[in-house]
């Protein structure tokens, strides 16, 4: 899916998804990512839903979030509570849902200027 919206290219928007891609900015992705208005993290580990570690959960706080959207794949999948506890525990808000939920809802939290931080784990091809 496409969407097409006048934005402010000082912030990461979700031009776009499909199976295997996330477009960010005019920049394809084509592995996991997490995505705040601010900044793009290309390099998160995990790949999978079963790849999740408390680690990869600590590199979503470092992004100090007020909301964070955990977008699982094809599907919505809830991760073991141990995964999010400190993100909880920090005041951080998280939803799960799966990636194409959660590129819009990036989009809708972003615009509204709230702190959004989106780790989204790609789609299968």
């Amino acid at each position: 899916m496409r969407f097409s919206l006048d934005i402010d290219t000082r912030r990461h928007f979700i031009k776009g998804y499909g199976p295997g891609w996330i477009n960010i900015n005019e920049r394809e992705v084509r592995r996991s990512v997490i995505v705040a208005p601010d900044q793009l993290v290309t390099d998160w580990p995990p790949q999978t839903f079963a790849d999740l570690e408390e680690a990869h959960f600590a590199t979503i706080l470092q992004l100090e979030p007020e909301i964070a959207l955990l977008g699982t794949g094809d599907r919505q999948r809830f991760p073991h509570p141990k995964l999010t506890q400190a993100l909880l525990a920090h005041g951080v808000g998280v939803e799960v849902m799966d990636t194409p939920a959660a590129c819009r809802t990036y989009n809708i939290i972003m615009m509204e200027d709230r702190r959004v931080v989106a780790a989204l784990l790609m789609m299968g091809d």
